[in-house]
């Protein structure tokens, strides 16, 4: 059951999905005159456009651009997912939480580009070779339903797609987003298809639905049947002079937000056209809008709010914007008077409002003294508005979203802050601050989302807003903004962050993953986090049967909020213990709790906030490991140095000037994922690397992507082994395809553990990406794998010997599967890092110098 509060919020954005959907957590961006006028203009356009793709960053950011600030339509950008399957280039987020960091680099592009963003509930769960795997891996009418309700909610006239639904698209995720589009399309007037939604939104049909074609030369020859006709060409790459920009500036700086996948770009200020094909609805000649009526002329009884907003540009004066002001109200005021049922009408009306603001320079805020609050505790604030014109405001009052409200009838004087200092109590009932679509486990590749006004949105409505009444030229208006936290930093100056509502208490497990080759016992360390001031209570440790865990509990008293006390358990299996998970509860005087706490922090996003099951995996192996020393060089989002070391080995990170040193001490030195890709001084280091190979060491590298640097500007790759080999993006997909062993008695197979098939059950994912594709006859492949209907592919692991050691070079994507504990890999991992030692590998392979 949703609180009182939240379907409050809820029920305004079922009038306009921007209320909260797109609402940053910063300060209110001032509007130069430029842009004051450009969104003047936009009130006299009554379109929509939906732009439909998979992922974050599929989308074309110049088009949005165009259609967004150029042709002023409201426009939308619908991401299937979140990005949850991708990799990681700044950090070692991955799944759900570097869903959660491309989620904000997503709106931190509309900001930038103009368009609103949407989601539906469907998970990136990585590559897909195929439509029908990824809409059953989602499950098709459960995510067919959510474009079905985005295209209601947001009555779009034109839906455009990034992909076509087949093989083209080059991914399943894309092609299935084509298709689900297309197939939204045609059902989304249906009032018999997803009836559940009627009670929120009404059935609507868009005009047309189109493919942004990718290149049309190479498109027209692989075009399909019923793709012939109806291209039509929009030059995109136009310059705005009120704005200061071309949309192809614009773009580049939107797309340049995508930072945890390295897709920083220079601005494109060439001319450019944007290709478009008819793939249902009413025929195109020139435009997506023909035959679309985007004047006043679609609302019953307009003339006068037309001649209003024609009034409104005309007498526009850039350096007196809030000259306006008087008619905006006039205008506000007229729009309230007209059929309110009408999507336009509420739309435009909530544009008045910000240009009233803009025009003024209108700032308010309200900040609390501290990020985060439990609930039932009592914090301060302090709320500060300020006009910046010579125009009579009266602040009437603030509302805040916790039940209190403050009346104030304070006229605003020019340039001078008005600031109110008071104190807000968390409503005991107020819901943890989790992403709403991670309250609940991932349900095989779809989040599970109950309250359908939820659905679509790109983050939670504020845990705390404030609303503030100003009466403008006898009008009162209503603004709502987040309660958010603020700091200043020394080098970053001003820095915002949404505020929070947590747990009493957090505990935080120091290993994801607790392996064990015996019955010797382990510690289990855990960080407890006070979630407020004078909080105490008992923490205990549950395990599966079979698992001795000492103490039984531990008492813990944390007296000021933030405090952190760790807790040491020891952990044992018995002869019966079998894998399961070790979980974490804390029992306090409010109630019992039993998660962790993890924040996102980088610089170009807002720190985000999660709460995830205070847990970790238990995992018994039969497992052996003879390579004890071992140097990482560190990759992208890579956890691999963390199943190390619960292998029993010593890990040291290698850096450049670890490189520099005698690297003759190390078992094994192992490059992480992208390692290459992301550290351009590696290159440099490679000569000496293949020389500890020769000279007997053990060098592991898992995947590159091929060709040059994954960085723009870095130089090409080197040679990765002592061999000539080349990386494609050959791949195995299904988790659960067969590994076929090449040489079953090969040392990587048998030393010192044997590998058998049951070590590649429960592998999650995938098998592998960016398998080695041509390789000298010196590599011996280990694996042959292939996905249903495909060829068998041999590069997954390749081996060489070379002096009197060895070189590996894998795809496999143990990056996953160690941090989820899949014993298999860890096995073969094992093997791996133990070849130097193995009795067969010095007559295995190639001996060449």
């Amino acid at each position: 059951m949703l609180p009182k509060r939240l379907l409050v919020l809820l029920s305004g954005l079922l009038l306009s999905l921007s209320v909260f959907a797109q609402v940053p957590y910063g300060p209110i961006k001032p509007a130069p005159a430029g842009e004051i006028l450009s969104n003047l203009k936009k009130l006299n356009v009554l379109g929509t456009v939906l732009y439909v793709a998979a992922h974050p960053d599929d989308e074309n950011t110049l088009f949005l651009a165009y259609m967004a600030k150029g042709r002023l339509v409201r426009t939308g950008y619908m991401a299937l997912t979140r990005g949850d399957g991708g990799q990681n280039l700044i950090g070692a987020e991955q799944g759900e939480n570097i869903g959660v960091i491309r989620t904000q680099e997503l709106l931190a592009a509309r900001r930038v580009d103009g368009p609103d963003q949407f989601f539906s509930r469907a998970y990136d769960f990585g590559f897909s070779k195929s439509t029908n795997e990824a809409v059953r891996t989602w499950g098709q009418d459960k995510v067919l339903a959510d474009v079905v309700w985005i295209i209601r909610k947001y009555q779009p006239d034109v839906i455009i797609t990034r992909f076509p639904p087949d093989a083209r698209a080059g991914h399943g995720h894309h092609s299935a987003s084509g298709y689900l589009a297309e197939e939204a399309f045609k059902i989304s007037n249906d009032p018999t298809k997803f009836p559940e939604q009627l009670a929120y939104v009404k059935p609507w049909q868009a005009k047309r639905i189109l493919w942004n074609v990718f290149i049309p030369g190479a498109f027209m020859s692989n075009k399909k049947p019923d793709e012939a006709g109806n291209l039509i060409g929009i030059e995109t790459g136009l310059y705005n002079p009120l704005l200061g920009k071309s949309y192809g500036e614009i773009a580049s700086e939107s797309r340049s937000q995508h930072k945890s996948q390295g897709f920083g770009v220079a601005p494109n200020r060439n001319a450019r056209i944007d290709y478009l094909l008819l793939k249902g609805g009413d025929p195109v000649e020139k435009d997506p809008f023909d035959g679309v009526d985007v004047s006043w002329k679609r609302v019953k009884n307009s003339d006068a709010v037309q001649a209003q907003v024609t009034q409104l540009i005309s007498s526009f004066k850039p350096d007196q914007p809030s000259a306006s002001v008087p008619t905006l109200v006039q205008l506000y005021s007229a729009l309230g008077k007209l059929d309110t049922t009408n999507n336009y009408v509420n739309v435009k009306r909530q544009e008045v409002q910000t240009l009233i603001q803009q025009c003024l320079g209108l700032w308010f805020e309200t900040n609390p003294t501290d990020f985060a609050a439990t609930p039932g505790e009592t914090i301060k604030v302090s709320t500060n508005v300020v006009n910046r014109e010579e125009f009579p405001v009266k602040l009437v009052g603030v509302h805040y979203s916790t039940g209190k409200d403050t009346t104030l009838n304070l006229p605003l004087k020019p340039n001078e802050v008005v600031q109110y200092p008071t104190s807000l109590t968390i409503p005991k009932t107020h819901t943890i601050s989790q992403p709403y679509w991670l309250e609940k486990p991932i349900d095989k590749g779809l989040f599970q989302v109950d309250n359908q006004p939820l659905i679509g949105l790109p983050e939670n409505p504020p845990a705390v807003a404030a609303s503030y009444t100003v009466e403008i030229s006898g009008q009162r208006f209503v603004y709502t903004r987040p309660v958010v936290y603020k700091s200043t930093d020394p080098v970053d100056g001003e820095i915002y962050r949404p505020f929070i509502i947590q747990p009493d208490v957090t505990a935080n497990l120091t290993e994801r993953v607790f392996t064990f080759s015996d019955n010797t016992p382990k510690t289990a360390d855990l960080v407890l986090k006070a979630g407020r001031a004078n909080v105490s209570g008992t923490l205990t440790l549950a395990a599966p049967t079979g698992w001795k865990v000492e103490p039984a509990s531990v008492p813990f008293s944390l007296t000021y909020k933030g405090d952190e006390q760790r807790v040491t358990f020891t952990l044992a299996p018995t002869a019966q213990a079998k894998d399961g998970k070790l979980q974490a509860t804390m029992t306090t005087s409010n109630g019992t709790f039993t998660t962790g706490l993890r924040q996102i922090a980088y610089k170009h996003i807002p720190t985000q906030t999660l709460f995830p099951p205070a847990e970790a995996k238990l995992v018994k192996l039969d497992i052996k490991v003879t390579a004890k020393n071992i140097g990482y060089i560190v990759g992208a989002g890579d956890e691999v140095p963390a199943a190390l070391q619960q292998m029993g080995c010593k890990v040291t990170i290698l850096g450049p000037s670890e490189l520099n040193g005698n690297l003759s001490g190390y078992d094994a030195i192992v490059a992480g994922v992208r390692a290459y890709n992301t550290n351009p001084w590696l290159a440099r280091y490679q000569p000496k690397l293949l020389d500890f190979v020769k000279n007997g060491g053990n060098l592991i590298v898992q995947y590159v992507t091929p060709g040059s640097s994954f960085l723009r500007n870095d130089p090409a790759l080197p040679q990765l082994g002592p061999y000539p080999f080349s990386i494609g993006a050959e791949r195995v997909t299904e988790e659960d395809a067969k590994m076929t062993f090449i040489n079953p008695q090969h040392p990587l197979l048998n030393y010192p553990n044997k590998i058998t098939d049951a070590d590649f059950n429960g592998w999650i994912q995938e098998r592998g990406i960016y398998f080695a594709k041509e390789w000298d006859k010196a590599y011996e492949p280990i694996f042959s794998a292939n996905d249903q209907n495909e060829a068998p592919k041999l590069g997954s692991l390749l081996y060489a010997t070379y002096g009197k050691g060895h070189f590996m070079y894998t795809g496999l994507v143990f990056f996953r599967e160690l941090p989820a504990g899949v014993p298999g890999a860890y096995r073969l991992f094992a093997n791996m890092i133990s070849a130097a030692s193995s009795p067969a590998a010095s007559v295995s392979g190639s001996q060449r110098n």
